[in-house]
């Protein structure tokens, strides 16, 4: 299989809201992780890290301008990549240990990882059959409602095991943006990893679904908006025999105007 070059592994596209969306474009779109960047006032955050096959830090200079939090949505492979490359590194008390201690297992690495979800392969000497994440320990144990402040915008922690016991979603309630991880996208959905919960997944839905949602940036396949988001989540519900309760849809404050959409 041809080999990319680490100049050319990654993809960066700049959105709305000073978020700026970083892809690992020839990892098969199921397994591609979403890495976002969020420019705050006073630092940056980051929302995942990818796998790590490539040097996030070296070859994606918008990691580097400024102070920057690195946040673990969850803690399965195609996600904590390239968090040993950062001094600060959050996750859930849930899978703190994870990040401190990760194997091929307890990452998903194994069975995931094989040369069948690349389209090309990274540069040398990377071996998929020795892949494994590099142990990341969390400078800041999170945990629900805490808050991720960049100076200017404030993130709130949402716990929502279901996918994982210490998934979480970042919500900016002011611009109504949510990063969701894994326990929701527009693709098809993950629920039976070895450290699921089925109770605990349409508990977290059920809670989604109650907030005023604008925009949503998940951690694969295309961002979407809070109509979808809606109807993502109700579809989902009804397929497991549940009744959505009602949903609050988003109301812009005052001020909020095209500059923020």
């Amino acid at each position: 299989m041809q080999r990319i070059s680490a100049d050319k592994w990654y993809e960066v596209r700049r959105l709305a809201d000073d978020v700026t969306a970083i892809g690992e474009p020839y990892i098969q779109e199921f397994y591609r992780c979403n890495i976002w960047h969020v420019r705050g006032r006073d630092r940056d955050m980051l929302v995942d890290s990818g796998m790590g096959v490539v040097s996030l830090r070296e070859w994606v200079p918008v990691v580097t301008e400024r102070d920057l939090i690195a946040v673990a949505s969850h803690t399965h492979f195609d996600h904590i990549g390239c968090h040993h490359e950062f001094e600060c590194r959050a996750v859930h008390a849930a899978e703190a240990d994870l990040l401190a201690n990760p194997t091929r297992q307890n990452t998903l690495a194994d069975p995931y990882v094989t040369d069948e979800i690349f389209d090309a392969l990274p540069p040398e000497p990377y071996c998929s059959a020795c892949y494994a994440v590099k142990r990341a320990p969390a400078t800041r144990i999170l945990q629900d409602g805490d808050v991720i402040d960049l100076g200017d915008r404030v993130f709130e922690v949402i716990h929502t095991p279901g996918h994982s016991p210490g998934g979480i979603a970042l919500w900016e309630a002011r611009t109504a943006t949510l990063f969701s991880g894994d326990i929701l996208y527009d693709g098809p959905l993950i629920e039976d990893t070895y450290h699921a919960n089925a109770q605990d997944y349409v508990a977290s839905m059920e809670r989604l679904l109650r907030l005023p949602v604008r925009i949503v940036h998940g951690g694969h396949f295309p961002s979407f908006d809070g109509a979808r988001y809606r109807q993502l989540i109700r579809a989902w519900l009804e397929g497991k025999g549940r009744t959505a309760p009602p949903a609050r849809r988003f109301r812009p404050p005052a001020g909020f105007g095209p500059g923020n959409r």
